[in-house]
């Protein structure tokens, strides 16, 4: 399990970048003493005062006292390791295709050493994809496989693997179409996710018994804007079981809401067709009217957030 306890925050970060700014020369002879042994954040322009500003340049310029040809970080994790971990933080405060851009610029320089960038790229593997991970991020993940698919440095079975991931990625991403299938309640009726109709729905694709699924139907449960908008006719809730103990499956139906539609993938298309990512369970995915995705594999707080912040905007 990978936790948030070490993580520095995103002012701390900006703070040690403003002190250390008004004395270059010194932060200088630093990192030519001891490059490997401390992670000195790049001197942020004093002109910039603006924490947008800041923050878009260090994401740019994070890795600038790295010397990614240098072996030695490698068996320095509390230098690479949490510098990575603390990268991964400050790229959620600038715009997506900043930080996707400068995720990208930053696996290809590491390509100055195939082990280190076998090291990196794992390290984005465990912070960016791993499912136990807190900074688990698909639109930050992605372009870590862009360009390892686009590496000189993997020979083509290397690139089997990201290739793949790559491709299952952008399935149901963000701002595309949720790919349909077909569901079967526990009578025997089907239905289509494309047969909903409803402003919004809510995919919830869970495995009944696991701790995770029975914490995320507790909290849907008992939200309050969810409940609302299922009153008003405005969302439905399709909880999904994607495997094939349906005995196991019954067993749990009497934790699901009636109001919500209960069904199960009948011809087990999402797992042999890799039409869903199933790699974390459970998962949400929240649709437009048009089955465009809103959010995906996204928490539960945020399914409340976003519905809370456009159900109060139509009013």
């Amino acid at each position: 399990m990978i936790t948030t306890a070490k993580y520095i925050s995103f002012a701390i970060a900006i703070c040690l970048c403003s002190c250390k700014s008004g004395n270059a020369s010194q932060q200088e002879n630093s990192v030519q003493q001891d490059t490997i042994r401390q992670f000195t954040l790049p001197s942020i322009p004093t002109m910039m005062t603006e924490p947008e500003q800041r923050a878009e340049f260090l994401v740019k310029h994070y890795w600038d006292n790295i010397n990614f040809a240098d072996t030695n970080y490698i068996h320095h994790p509390e230098v690479t390791e949490q510098g990575w971990a603390d990268y991964c933080d400050i790229l959620n405060h600038v715009p997506l295709q900043t930080a996707q851009a400068a995720i990208k610029q930053t696996i290809t320089r590491t390509e100055a050493n195939k082990k280190v960038y076998t090291y990196m790229t794992e390290l984005a593997d465990k912070y960016l994809y791993d499912p136990n991970s807190p900074m688990r991020n698909e639109e930050f993940y992605i372009p870590v496989l862009e360009a390892m698919v686009a590496s000189p440095v993997l020979d083509e079975t290397e690139k089997i693997r990201p290739q793949a991931r790559l491709e299952l990625a952008q399935r149901n991403r963000k701002g595309s179409k949720a790919l349909d299938f077909t569901y079967t309640e526990a009578s025997g009726k089907q239905g289509s996710l494309y047969g909903i109709k409803a402003v919004y729905t809510l995919l919830f694709i869970n495995n009944p018994g696991c701790h995770a699924c029975a914490e995320t139907i507790e909290a849907l449960k008992n939200s309050s804007i969810i409940n609302k908008l299922m009153a008003d006719k405005k969302l439905t809730v399709l909880a999904l079981y994607p495997d094939e103990e349906l005995d196991e499956w019954k067993k749990y139906l009497k934790d699901f809401p009636t109001e919500w539609i209960s069904g199960y993938d009948k011809k087990l298309t999402l797992k042999t067709e890799n039409r869903y990512d199933l790699r974390a369970i459970p998962t949400l995915y929240l649709l437009d009217k048009n089955k465009m995705v809103l959010l995906k594999d996204a928490p539960t707080k945020a399914v409340e957030e976003y519905l809370t912040l456009h159900h109060s905007l139509e009013q």
